[in-house]
């Protein structure tokens, strides 16, 4: 059955949000809609300029298929955020930003499953986006639950801590060609489990930023960056900035040019560029970032200026900075 919640374009551009590098359970169908998986069901979205269309495939005989799916989508993309009402305050603030906004509205950021954008995050050093979708998806078809079977293909949720824990996913992985991410997604679901599981996942969201990131930065295979895109795309921390090269570049060019004779990102520099950016966009700074950072993405300039888009990822190859 087809559904739709009013959400103009101006709240959420699909392609910007779903292309943006925060999500990698998203693709585009042979239909030419989003086809993704999140709340323990696969969807497909679409939309024109005032409604969101959605069809949703739970899966079999479990209870959660009864719960209120709208409720659940609006909650995933954080419907009762105004990104217009920001999108006018950072302008005002930012003439950077100003720019940027024209060509690019509706970035969102998503409400996602810290678990999985734990784990997700830990597969993104130094790799693309193609590679790390394909990660994603591995682990979810070795580990997961089936949910559903849709246009022939079967979808699968993503993996508990306890089952990535599990002494024969090291080597099962690395099988699978994960490399050294093999070891740190074992390694951290071991971690978690020793922390104390879902209860020290749940708590991350209730602690201050600063302290949530440093909780993270003990898990192997997260350093500062990775534990920014958990915190600003799992837990609620919407002020991280996650400093990649990117953003370096950005905050080099346009805010703080006597980073330009800086041959890396050292820890100062990290956190000058951070604190930068939340001066300028505060609490919602990760969310304003990020509108720069698709600006920044060649993918998204080539189709604002009138490129054909390509219904796979505009920026499969981009490379993500290390961890």
């Amino acid at each position: 059955m087809i559904s739709k919640i009013k959400f103009p374009k101006s709240e959420l551009h699909c392609d910007y949000t779903f292309n943006g590098g925060q999500a990698f359970r998203w693709k585009i169908g042979s239909d030419g809609k989003w086809i993704g998986v999140f709340a323990h069901r696969v969807w497909k979205l679409w939309q024109d300029d005032n409604f969101i269309f959605y069809e949703v495939y739970p899966p079999k005989n479990s209870a959660s298929a009864s719960a209120d799916e709208e409720t659940l989508l609006k909650e995933y993309l954080r419907s009762d955020e105004s990104l217009s009402d920001l999108y006018k305050d950072w302008s005002k603030r930012d003439r950077m930003f100003e720019e940027a906004a024209k060509k690019f509205t509706g970035v969102r950021m998503l409400k996602q499953d810290p678990v999985e954008i734990i784990f997700t995050f830990i597969c993104s050093s130094n790799n693309n986006i193609t590679r790390i979708k394909s990660m994603v998806d591995k682990m979810s078809k070795f580990y997961g639950n089936e949910i559903a079977e849709v246009d022939g293909e079967t979808y699968h949720d993503f993996p508990t801590v306890e089952k990535l824990a599990h002494p024969s996913v090291l080597s099962d992985l690395q099988k699978a060609a994960f490399g050294y991410r093999a070891k740190f997604i074992q390694q951290s679901a071991n971690k978690i489990m020793e922390f104390g599981g879902q209860e020290w996942i749940n708590r991350l969201e209730k602690l201050p930023y600063k302290e949530a990131k440093a909780e993270l930065i003990k898990l192997p295979g997260i350093g500062a960056k990775v534990a920014d895109c958990i915190c600003l795309m799992s837990l609620n921390h919407l002020e991280a900035i996650p400093v990649d090269t990117h953003v370096f570049q950005i905050a080099a060019r346009y805010y703080l040019p006597h980073l330009k004779t800086m041959k890396s990102v050292t820890e100062r520099v990290y956190n000058e560029i951070g604190d930068h950016f939340r001066s300028v966009f505060g609490d919602y700074a990760g969310w304003g970032h990020s509108v720069l950072f698709c600006d920044e993405l060649k993918g998204f300039k080539d189709e604002t200026s009138g490129s054909k888009r390509k219904k796979s990822q505009t920026k499969e190859n981009r490379k993500c900075s290390k961890n």
